[in-house]
């Protein structure tokens, strides 16, 4: 299992999931809109082609941070 804060730049919360995880998966069964900005994983930026990869397929073998920095309409 792995140990992933997962979240938006104003909310975040620890979760425990397999490897075999696919991200969109992750993002989708936590409300997490991906869309509306850009998405991080350890402060590396993803891109939409790595959004149907497990975890284990982007690197992460034990803890990572994936964040979804949402950019706001008056920003």
């Amino acid at each position: 299992m792995l140990e992933i804060t997962l979240g938006t730049n104003t909310s975040r919360e620890k979760v425990l999931v397999p490897g075999t995880t696919v991200l969109r998966d992750l993002l989708e069964a936590h409300n997490i809109n991906y869309s509306t900005g850009s998405l991080h994983i350890d402060a590396t930026p993803i891109s939409l082609g790595d959004m149907d990869k497990t975890l284990t397929e982007l690197g992460i073998t034990k803890k990572a941070f994936i964040i979804a920095i949402v950019k706001a309409d008056n920003a």
